[in-house]
C-alpha cells in the first residue's frame, strides 16, 4: 500500500468552500491532517445575496470527525482578509486552492456590462487577490501552492459564456506566469479544468452523468499537485472529472515563413495558407517562437508569389490603439486595400488619419479610450454609416513582479485589454449580426499563451481575450461573423536600442498586418474563425491544444491521491494517443468513454461473456406489464403535437363524430414500459448520452383505434449487434386493451449505443421483414408531397405526450449534447411524415422509419411519398437544409 498522502501542520484555503467541489476539497484535507480556512459568502450561484450558513455547516462537518477548520465569509475580491484569517487563526498559510466561481450565462448580444463584470470581479480578481495575498508568506517560507480553476468553456469556448470563458481563460495565463515567478521560491502553481457537479451545473446535467460528475473525482488529482512530494510539476493545465485525468499542452504548427519584404502580402500568405495551419511537424513551445533566427532566415528567401489581390472596398475598418506601433500599420495596409478606416486612439489618431487622406484614402479619427466601446463604434457609424471589421489593438503595460504587483497596476491591464476588447466587439455586434457579416481580430500575446515574469495582470488579461474570442467565435458562426485571435511580435521601442538596424526593419509592425487583413478577408480557406495565430518578421503559424490520452479510473471505486501517484505517468505523458480537443464536447466526451470503467471488468473474456450471457438470458424473455391510461385529452394533445391544426376539427374535438387519433399514436402508450433487462447487462460502456433511436417500427393490430382507455403494454429483447466501436439493440413491445386483452398495437425500437461494442456479439441483425426492410426510393418522382411547417413551440408540446427528455426544451442541456437548440423528437417527426401519409393514403397496418438526422422546431418537413403496389415508400427532408430527417421508410396499407 502506498504510503498516504498527509497535509499534517499545513493550513489550506479554499474559496467557494461552502458547497460542491469546494466542500469537497475541505473535507478531504480536514481528513488529511491539514487546518482549514472555509471561505464562503454563501450567494447564489449567480453571484447575488449572502449568508453565513454555508461555511459554518462545512466547518462543524470538519470538526466533528476531529479536524481543525475555521469559517471565513468575505467576498473573494478582498482577497486578504481570507488570508489573514489563515494566519490570525493557523499562523501560517501552505496551499491556496482558488475554487469560487459563479455563472452568468446569457448570449452575447444580450450580455449587460454586469454580467461581464461581476464574472471578472470573482473569477479573476478574487483569485489574483488571494494569491497576491498569499504570496509573501509562501516566498518567506520558500513553500507555497496553488490551484486556480479553468474550465471547458475556458479552454475551447461556450456558446452563451463568453465572460465566463474569458475570466475561465485568463486563469490559464495567469497560472503559467505565477508558476514562472514561483518556481525558484518552491512556489508550484497549476490550472485545472474540473467537470464535476456544483449549484452551477445541477440545473443542466441529467442525473446519470451527475453521478459521475461527483467533486470527489477532482480532489485526488488536487491533492496529488499540492502536496509537498510534487516538486516539478508546475504551470500545468488538467481536464479532471468523473474518473478521468488528463493533461493539456500548446501545440505550435511549423507554421508558414516567407521573405519579410513589400511582396510579403495578404494574398501572398492565403495563397499557402495550408502551410501556417500544417501540425506535421510541431512544437510545444513555453515561450514565443525564435523569431530571430526566422527573420534571418526569412531574409535568405527570394520574394513572394504575391497571390490574389485582397480588395476591401466598400468595407469599414476600425483599428483601435491605431494611433502608433502595430496599430498605425494596421490602419495604413488597410487604407491601402481599400476601406474605410476607423483610427481609435486615446491619445492622438489625426497623425495616421492625415496619412491615409495623403495617400488619396478614407480615414476618420475616434480619440476615446477602448472602454468606451460604443463612441469608438458610433463614430464609425457617423462617419461611414457602417461597420465591418473590428481590430482590437490597444493595450498598456504595467509589469510588475507578483510580490510587487498592486490593484494600481492589475485593474488597467485588465480594463483596457480585456474590457476594451469586450466593449468595443459588443457595440459593433448588432451591427454584425443585421448585416449578416463581421469580422473581429483581437489581440492576445505570447505573455499571455505562455505566461511572462513580472506580466501576472497582462498575461490573464491577454488569455481572457483569447477565451472571449473563442466564445463569440461559436455564437457568431451562423450569422457570418468571424472571430480571430493573434499573438503578434514586433519590434518595439524597446528592442531597437539592442538589435542591428536591418533586423530593426524586418521586426517592422508593417510584417504583421498581412495576416491580419488575410483573417479580416472573405478568403480563408478554411476554418476560418475561432483560430489562435502567433506571428511576426515573415512567419505566422497557429496554436492548439494538445491533450494526453490520460488515464481512466474505474468509477465504481472511490478515488485516492495514492491512485493518482501510481497512474502518473499515464496521465502526463504525450505520446501517439494524445489527441487536439476543440470543443467543450471534446471534454464531456472522454467521462463519457469512461462511464462504463468498472473495476473487476478488464476486457477478460469472463467479463465479455456475462453481457452474452445476459443476452442469451433476456432475449424473447416478456416482462410484466406496465400500465398506461389515456383519455381523449391525449389524444387532442398528441394530434396537436404533431402538427393537427385547429381546422382539423376530426382531431382536435373530441365532440365531432369522427374524432380520432392518428395511428402513429401507438407509439406513445409502451413509452415508459419496464423491461426485464437493463442495458447495463446486455452491453459494456453504457451510457444514456450515448444512446441514439435509430429506427422505430409500428404495427396498429386493429381500427378504429379507441380514443380512451386502459392498456398495458409488455416488453422484451429481440436482439443485440455487436458493431465493434457500438451495438444495436432492438427491442419489441405488445400494448393490449386491459380490458379485452385484445392486441391493440406492436412496436419494434432499434436503439443505436455508441462506444458499446467489442463484447463478441452477432455481427449482423437479422432480416425481421417489414420492420427491417431497406424502403428504397423509387428513381421517379414522388406521387405526392406533403409539406409542414413545424412551429418553435412545437417540441414544447409533442414532449407533454410523454416524452420528458430535457434535450428537446433546456437550451443547456441541449448545449451539453452538442446541438445549438433543443430539437425536435424524432418520433414527432415520425407522426408528422405518418400523418402524410395517413391523409393522403388512408389506414396502413404497420410502418417503418430509420432517423437520418435531427430537425430543429420550427423547420419544415417535407414528405414525399411513392406508392409501389400495396406499400408507400417514403422520406422526410428538412426543407432549409436539405437534409435527411427520416429514411428507409414504407407503411403497408391496410
Amino acid at each position: 500500500m502506498a504510503e498516504q498522502l498527509r497535509f499534517d501542520g499545513q493550513v489550506v484555503v479554499v474559496t467557494g468552500a461552502g458547497g460542491g467541489l469546494g466542500k469537497a476539497y475541505c473535507l478531504f484535507f480536514g481528513a488529511r491532517g491539514a487546518s482549514v480556512v472555509v471561505n464562503d459568502l454563501g450567494g447564489s450561484f449567480k453571484g447575488e445575496g449572502t449568508s453565513t450558513k454555508a461555511a459554518d455547516v462545512v466547518v462543524n462537518e470538519i470538526k466533528a470527525a476531529g479536524g481543525k477548520a475555521v469559517a471565513n465569509y468575505d467576498s473573494v475580491e478582498n482577497g486578504e482578509k481570507i488570508i489573514e484569517t489563515a494566519i490570525k487563526e493557523f499562523g501560517r498559510i501552505d496551499i491556496l486552492i482558488n475554487n469560487a466561481g459563479i455563472l452568468r450565462d446569457i448570449s452575447f448580444k444580450n450580455m449587460k456590462d454586469e454580467d461581464w463584470d461581476l464574472i471578472f470581479k470573482v473569477h479573476v480578481k478574487g483569485s489574483y487577490k488571494t494569491a497576491r495575498a498569499a504570496w509573501p508568506y509562501f516566498r518567506k517560507q520558500k513553500f507555497g501552492r496553488v490551484i486556480n480553476t479553468a474550465s471547458a468553456a475556458g479552454l475551447f469556448g461556450n456558446f452563451g459564456q463568453a465572460n465566463y470563458s474569458a475570466a475561465k481563460l485568463a486563469m490559464v495565463g495567469f497560472t503559467e506566469t505565477l508558476a514562472k515567478e514561483g518556481i525558484k521560491y518552491n512556489i508550484l502553481s497549476n490550472v485545472i479544468a474540473p467537470i464535476a457537479a456544483s449549484r452551477m451545473t445541477e440545473t443542466i446535467m441529467p442525473p446519470d452523468l451527475l453521478a459521475l460528475m461527483k467533486p470527489e473525482w477532482v480532489v485526488p488529482l488536487v491533492a496529488v499537485l499540492v502536496h509537498k512530494n510534487n516538486t516539478s510539476e508546475t504551470g500545468s493545465i488538467f481536464e479532471v472529472g468523473g474518473g478521468h485525468v488528463a493533461k493539456l499542452r500548446w501545440e505550435r504548427s511549423s507554421g508558414l515563413l516567407l521573405k519579410a519584404d513589400e511582396s510579403y502580402t495578404p494574398g501572398a500568405i492565403i495563397k499557402k495558407w495550408d502551410q501556417v495551419t500544417d501540425f506535421s511537424n510541431p512544437q510545444y513551445p513555453t515561450g514565443p517562437n525564435d523569431f530571430l533566427t526566422l527573420l534571418e532566415e526569412s531574409l535568405k528567401l527570394g520574394p513572394n508569389d504575391s497571390g490574389e489581390k485582397i480588395d476591401f472596398t466598400g468595407r469599414v475598418a476600425l483599428v483601435t490603439g491605431g494611433g502608433a506601433g502595430i496599430g498605425r500599420a494596421y490602419c495604413l495596409a488597410f487604407a491601402r486595400a481599400g476601406a474605410s478606416v476607423v483610427v481609435n486612439d486615446l491619445v492622438n489618431p489625426d497623425d495616421v488619419v492625415n496619412e491615409i487622406k495623403k495617400m488619396g484614402g478614407k480615414a476618420v479619427g475616434a480619440k476615446f479610450s477602448a472602454e468606451d466601446g460604443d463612441a469608438v463604434v458610433k463614430a464609425a457609424i457617423d462617419a461611414f454609416g457602417r461597420i465591418d471589421i473590428v481590430v482590437n489593438n490597444a493595450g498598456i503595460l504595467r509589469d510588475k513582479a507578483f510580490n510587487n504587483m498592486d490593484d494600481s497596476l492589475w485593474d488597467p491591464v485588465m480594463n483596457v485589454h480585456a474590457r476594451g476588447t469586450y466593449k468595443v466587439t459588443k457595440a459593433a455586434w448588432p451591427y454584425f449580426l443585421k448585416q449578416k457579416y463581421g469580422r473581429v481580430l483581437n489581440t492576445t500575446s505570447t505573455s499571455g499563451i505562455y505566461g511572462n515574469f513580472g506580466q501576472a495582470n497582462y498575461a490573464a488579461a491577454k488569455c481572457a481575450i483569447l477565451g472571449f474570442s473563442r466564445a463569440i467565435a461559436l455564437e457568431g458562426a451562423k450569422y457570418n461573423i468571424y472571430v480571430n485571435t493573434i499573438a503578434p511580435n514586433a519590434g518595439t521601442a524597446m528592442t531597437k536600442t539592442i538589435l542591428p538596424e536591418e533586423l530593426v526593419q524586418a521586426f517592422k509592425p508593417d510584417y504583421i498586418a498581412p495576416l491580419v487583413l488575410a483573417l479580416c478577408s472573405d478568403k480563408v480557406p478554411k476554418n476560418p474563425t475561432g483560430g489562435l495565430y502567433e506571428v511576426g518578421s515573415g512567419w505566422c503559424g497557429q496554436t492548439r491544444w494538445q491533450r494526453t490520452f490520460g488515464h481512466g479510473f474505474p468509477v465504481d471505486v472511490p478515488l485516492t491521491p495514492e491512485e493518482v501517484v501510481k497512474h502518473w505517468n499515464d496521465i502526463i505523458t504525450f505520446d501517439s494517443r494524445s489527441d487536439h480537443p476543440e470543443k467543450a464536447s471534446d471534454s464531456i466526451e472522454k467521462i463519457m468513454a469512461n462511464m462504463g470503467n468498472r473495476a473487476g471488468e478488464g476486457k477478460s473474456g469472463a467479463a465479455e461473456n456475462e453481457h452474452l450471457a445476459a443476452i442469451k438470458k433476456f432475449t424473447g424473455v416478456e416482462g410484466k406489464g406496465t400500465e398506461y391510461t389515456f383519455t381523449e385529452r391525449d389524444v387532442c394533445l398528441y394530434n396537436l403535437g404533431i402538427g393537427a391544426k385547429r381546422t382539423d376539427i376530426k382531431y382536435i374535438f373530441e365532440g365531432n363524430e369522427d374524432f380520432e387519433v392518428v395511428p402513429t399514436f401507438g407509439v406513445i402508450p409502451p413509452f415508459n414500459t419496464e423491461m426485464p433487462f437493463s442495458f447495463d447487462d446486455i452491453v459494456p460502456n453504457f451510457s444514456p448520452m450515448m444512446l441514439l433511436h435509430g429506427e422505430q417500427y409500428l404495427e396498429v393490430k386493429k381500427y378504429p383505434i379507441p380514443t380512451s382507455g386502459r392498456l398495458i403494454s409488455k416488453g422484451k429483447l429481440l436482439e443485440v449487434v455487436d458493431k465493434g466501436s457500438a451495438a444495436i439493440a432492438k427491442q419489441g413491445i405488445t400494448t393490449y386493451n386491459a380490458e379485452t386483452g385484445e392486441e391493440l398495437f406492436y412496436n419494434e425500437m432499434t436503439v443505436f449505443l455508441r462506444g458499446c461494442g467489442g463484447f463478441g456479439g452477432q455481427k449482423k441483425p437479422t432480416d425481421r421483414g417489414a420492420s427491417t426492410a431497406a424502403n428504397k426510393p423509387p428513381a421517379r418522382s414522388p406521387d405526392a408531397v406533403v409539406e409542414v411547417q413545424t412551429t418553435e413551440e412545437q417540441a414544447a408540446l409533442y414532449r407533454l405526450s410523454g416524452d420528458y427528455n430535457p434535450l428537446h426544451v433546456d437550451p443547456a442541456f441541449a448545449k451539453m449534447g452538442g446541438f445549438k437548440v433543443p430539437i425536435l423528437h424524432g418520433l414527432c417527426s415520425f407522426g408528422i411524415a405518418g400523418k402524410a401519409v395517413y391523409e393522403k393514403f388512408g389506414k396502413f397496418k404497420n410502418i417503418k422509419v430509420r432517423f437520418a438526422g435531427t430537425v430543429n422546431p420550427g423547420q419544415t418537413l417535407v414528405t414525399e411519398m411513392w406508392k409501389e403496389g400495396n406499400k408507400v415508400v417514403f422520406q422526410t427532408k428538412v426543407k432549409e437544409t436539405g437534409k435527411l430527417a427520416i429514411g428507409g421508410a414504407a407503411a403497408e396499407l391496410a
